[in-house]
C-alpha cells in the first residue's frame, strides 16, 4: 500500500452522471492488479473528512483510471477537478481477482458501475478471448469503454428498459449464454461485479452449473483497511469464520465464501 499525490491527467464526462478520471500515480499504477481499489481524498481541505473508495478501472503506463458515478457530495466535487490538479491516492488496496486458467473462457458479468474492475480484468486478459456481459438501466447510462478492455473482448449488452441490447437484466444474458453452451466446450471462469441482487443471481447460477466464480462486492467503506469494520458481510457455513470485511478480505471473493441468503436480505 502506498500514498501518492496523483496529478490529474484528465477528468472526462462519459454519460449524464458517469466520469472517467486519470491520475498520474506511478507507484500505485505499477502495483495495482485487477479487482483492487484505491481510496481518494477528494478535497485538499478537511471536508469531506473521509476518503472515497474507487475500483481501479485500468492502468495506462503510470496513470490510474477511475470510473465513477456522481452519487453524493464527494463525487460531485470530483467532477470539478481539472487537469493539472492533485489528489491524494491511497492504494492499491484489497484482494483482487485470481486470473483464470489458460484453457478456460473468461466470462465477465457486470451491472452498472460494476464494469469498472472488470474492465481492468479484461485489459489484463488482452491476449485471450473474453466474453463480457454488461447491464445498465437505460442506453443513456452506457459509457464508451472500448479503450478500457482487451482487443479480443466481445461485449453483449442488456438494458432494463430495452433501449439497447437485450430488454431485461444482464443475468438474462448469462442464463442464455450458459443454456446455449454445448458439451465438450472449454471450461468457463465466471467473474462478476454489480448490484446486490445481480450478484445473488450470478452466484446461484454458478452453483447450478458447477462454475468457478469470483465476485467483487460493492460496499461503503470509511477506512479501506478493515479498522472501522463497517463493511462486514456474512460468511457461508464453509467460510471458516463468521464474517468477512470487504475492504481487507476482499473486495473479491470466491462465490462459495459468502452467505447469499443473508447478503440478499441485508
Amino acid at each position: 500500500m502506498f500514498e501518492e499525490r496523483g496529478k490529474i491527467r484528465f477528468n472526462r464526462r462519459l454519460t449524464r452522471d458517469t466520469w472517467l478520471m486519470g491520475l498520474a500515480s506511478p507507484i500505485i499504477a505499477k502495483a495495482a492488479s485487477p479487482g483492487q481499489f484505491v481510496m481518494i481524498r477528494v478535497s485538499e481541505g478537511a471536508h469531506p473528512l473521509l476518503r472515497r473508495p474507487f475500483s481501479v478501472a485500468g492502468v495506462e503506463r503510470n496513470v490510474v483510471l477511475l470510473l465513477y458515478r456522481v452519487v453524493g457530495q464527494g463525487t460531485a466535487m470530483m467532477t470539478e477537478a481539472r487537469e493539472g490538479g492533485v489528489m491524494s491516492v491511497l492504494g492499491p488496496l484489497g484482494k483482487g481477482f485470481e486470473l483464470p486458467p489458460v484453457k478456460s473462457v473468461p466470462l465477465l458479468v457486470a451491472g452498472g458501475m460494476g464494469v469498472a474492475p472488470l474492465c481492468f480484468l479484461a485489459q489484463g486478459l488482452k491476449k485471450r478471448r473474453v466474453e463480457f456481459l454488461m447491464g445498465f438501466a437505460t442506453a443513456g447510462d452506457i459509457p464508451v469503454l472500448d479503450h478500457l478492455k482487451g482487443p479480443q473482448t466481445r461485449v453483449s449488452l442488456a438494458t432494463d428498459d430495452g433501449s439497447r441490447g437485450h430488454a431485461g437484466f444482464v443475468t438474462d444474458l448469462l442464463e442464455r449464454y450458459l443454456h446455449g453452451r454445448g458439451p465438450g466446450r472449454n471450461a468457463l471462469s465466471l467473474f462478476a461485479c454489480g448490484p446486490r441482487l445481480m450478484l445473488v443471481k450470478v452466484a446461484h447460477l454458478a452453483l447450478k452449473h458447477g462454475l468457478h466464480c469470483q465476485v467483487s462486492l460493492e460496499a461503503s467503506m470509511a477506512c479501506g483497511l478493515g479498522a472501522c469494520q463497517g463493511c462486514a458481510v456474512k460468511a457461508s457455513k464453509t467460510g471458516g469464520r463468521p464474517y468477512y470485511h470487504v475492504c481487507a478480505d476482499g473486495p473479491v471473493f470466491e462465490a462459495g465464501q459468502i452467505d447469499w441468503d443473508v447478503f440478499q436480505g441485508a
